[in-house]
């Protein structure tokens, strides 16, 4: 494994991104991918600064260090740990501002299942304000239908307001639940479901509390 493949491993893996999805960014093969980290392929200047661009970090500077410190391997052990020390405090310090451990819930919402990391650009994770993003863990297969099956991870986030034909996170009837919502008026909604067969249900405006905006949807392979 080159020193740059093993570096954007170790950047992909802590941002919480397989080679599928950094390969999907990138507009490559996963296996292109899987060959820049184990050496197989080189990186050029145009490539660097592709792989930098999607995953938030200047991979130039990596690519710099180990081009000049090529030719200094006999160096000292002591002078050795000391630059691998000082790249660790660039990693952690770069990490600290472009990242942010946005949690996993359930359908509760009361304790957090575990983390993923994203990056913050201005502020905003995905376009959308930091402290209101947050993934769920789909807890039923009522929307089967629209490819949402039981342990699948969507990523949302905390909204009140409603959007035609939209999916969210309700909570109807003491229950929470994945639904699409269509507006019919100012006072009615049909929520839609689709457990293998599609199911709708119109109710009021003011019977339903909307939680969370659902947008992307990761599906367990």
């Amino acid at each position: 494994m080159s020193r740059i493949g093993q570096k954007i491993r170790e950047i992909r893996t802590f941002k919480g991104m397989s080679q599928k999805q950094l390969a999907k960014a990138l507009g490559v093969t996963e296996k292109f991918v899987a060959e820049i980290e184990s050496g197989k392929r080189i990186l050029n200047d145009q490539l660097i600064r592709q792989f930098s661009k999607v995953l938030q970090y200047n991979l130039d500077e990596i690519s710099i260090y180990l081009e000049t410190g090529h030719d200094k391997e006999e160096k000292t052990l002591t002078k050795a740990t000391a630059v691998k020390n000082e790249i660790q405090e660039t990693w952690t310090e770069a990490f600290s501002s472009v990242l942010k451990a946005v949690p996993i819930y359930g359908y509760s919402m009361d304790k957090a299942l575990g983390v993923r990391q994203m990056p913050v650009i201005s502020n905003k994770v995905d376009g959308h304000p930091k402290d209101k993003v947050l993934f769920l863990e789909i807890q039923d297969n009522d929307m089967l239908g629209f490819r949402m099956l039981k342990g699948d991870i969507v990523f949302g986030y905390i909204s009140g307001e409603i959007e035609n034909n939209a999916f969210y996170l309700v909570e109807y009837g003491g229950r929470r639940m994945i639904r699409q919502i269509k507006k019919l008026d100012d006072k009615r909604l049909l929520l839609v479901s689709n457990g293998g067969r599609l199911a709708t249900e119109t109710v009021s405006v003011n019977d339903v509390k909307v939680l969370v905006r659902l947008e992307k949807l990761e599906i367990k392979l």
